[in-house]
């Protein structure tokens, strides 16, 4: 095994990250449309993380609920894939809609 062989061993892929700031994935997975609305949300009080108010910087990790008020109606998703890019096409795969 090779030394370049290590490294790229040793760097965890999108598909292999363990966890992620809440805002980004807010705007990874679309929730929210962008990372600044899902800041001023978070900050406002509207974003909670497993039953809590959360900030923006809390770590997300697959199996937990993000849930999301968007004016009166509240709205949960389980979340099951985290990734550090993807697909407008394939973003509503990184989470399973609870209430909404």
């Amino acid at each position: 095994m090779g030394r370049q062989d290590k490294r790229q061993q040793a760097k965890p892929g999108p598909a292999m990250t363990k966890s992620m700031r809440l805002d980004k994935y807010l705007k990874v997975s679309r929730i929210i449309k962008r990372r600044s609305m899902a800041n001023e949300a978070c900050a406002t009080g509207h974003v909670m993380l497993n039953g809590k108010v959360a900030k923006a910087g809390a770590e997300v990790r697959v199996g937990d609920i993000v849930s999301v008020r968007f004016g009166e109606r509240l709205n949960q998703y389980e979340v099951v894939t985290l990734s550090e890019h993807v697909l407008k096409s394939d973003a509503a795969g990184m989470y399973r809609v609870i209430t909404g």
